[in-house]
């Protein structure tokens, strides 16, 4: 989107309308999206312009904006400002922090913060929308199967693994919380304490996926994970174990066919078939883990 065109999203939002100090600069980052800093007399703002078809994505901008609301107002997230429709723009207030690198946010008083804001998130009221990783992946392998997309080796292989994660776990999935389900290092802003940005995928699941998803993003090490196991519940057993190891195979296999997908339907300028196939490699080395089996007789 051109500058011109963000301007003319910016001047239909009535606070902006008739600003005569309003000025207008992207932020860098994002796969999806295009944000937007905007400075008005002594506020700031985050214009956040949603890329196109992210429908197929499962995105829901209702939700989203419902579920960041609510984490705004108990301080997990900046607060929500407006909601730009019909195209579902985000305004949220700008919050002067800083990006924690991997390396940083991994380390063990950082983790503790991670373990905090996850149980914060956890127990938030119930939010709108539902999230199964095993059920992103069927639609996204749908909708790539639509877009005639290739898909890797062994991918059948993958999918049969999947659904005997599914079956084993049945009765645990039923056990939703509210999660944000996109833990990727840029979605964590430090200032005065640490904030999680772009609720866009949250929804109602699997407290696990969060947990794995975050540990991946920032690939944490086996004895890290026990850490963050053990700050998040207290404790840690070899089911949480399990659980955890599962799920990060499920984030993998999410973020692979995720991947997929976006090499059809987005315009940005970025690999996602490098970063598909990332994942599915890291997946495809942990589906073959010797543990597997025994992951899966915890919920047997």
């Amino acid at each position: 989107m051109t500058l011109a065109a963000v301007e003319e999203v910016i001047y239909r939002n009535p606070m902006w309308k008739n600003a005569a100090d309003l000025q207008v600069s992207p932020l860098r980052g994002g796969m999806t999206n295009q944000n937007y800093r905007i400075d008005a007399g002594k506020k700031s703002y985050v214009l956040r312009i949603s890329g196109d078809k992210t429908d197929l994505l499962g995105i829901n901008r209702e939700y989203e904006y419902r579920t960041q609301t609510i984490a705004g107002e108990l301080g997990i997230a900046p607060e929500v400002v407006a909601f730009i429709e019909p195209e579902g723009y985000l305004v949220t207030k700008f919050i002067e922090g800083r990006p924690i690198p991997a390396e940083e946010l991994k380390q063990p008083e950082n983790l503790v913060r991670v373990a905090s804001v996850l149980n914060e998130i956890h127990a938030m009221p119930s939010i709108p929308g539902v999230f199964s990783p095993f059920m992103v992946v069927r639609n996204y392998t749908r909708i790539a199967q639509e877009h005639h997309v290739t898909f890797p080796e062994k991918f059948d292989w993958l999918i049969s693994q999947m659904n005997d994660a599914e079956a084993a776990m049945q009765n645990t999935s039923r056990i939703q919380r509210p999660c944000h389900n996109d833990l990727l290092n840029g979605n964590f802003l430090l200032a005065n304490k640490l904030y999680v940005l772009d609720w866009e995928y949250a929804g109602m699941g699997d407290v696990f996926f969060d947990l794995a998803n975050f540990s991946n993003n920032h690939e944490l090490s086996e004895d890290e994970d026990h850490f963050l196991l053990d700050c998040y519940f207290g404790r840690v057993s070899s089911q949480s174990i399990a659980h955890m190891n599962i799920m990060k195979i499920m984030s993998d296999f999410r973020e692979a066919m995720w991947g997929l997908v976006q090499v059809r339907i987005s315009d940005l300028d970025f690999d996602f078939l490098g970063y598909a196939n990332q994942h599915f490699l890291r997946l495809l080395q942990r589906a073959l883990n010797p543990n597997w089996e025994a992951w899966l007789k915890e919920f047997r």
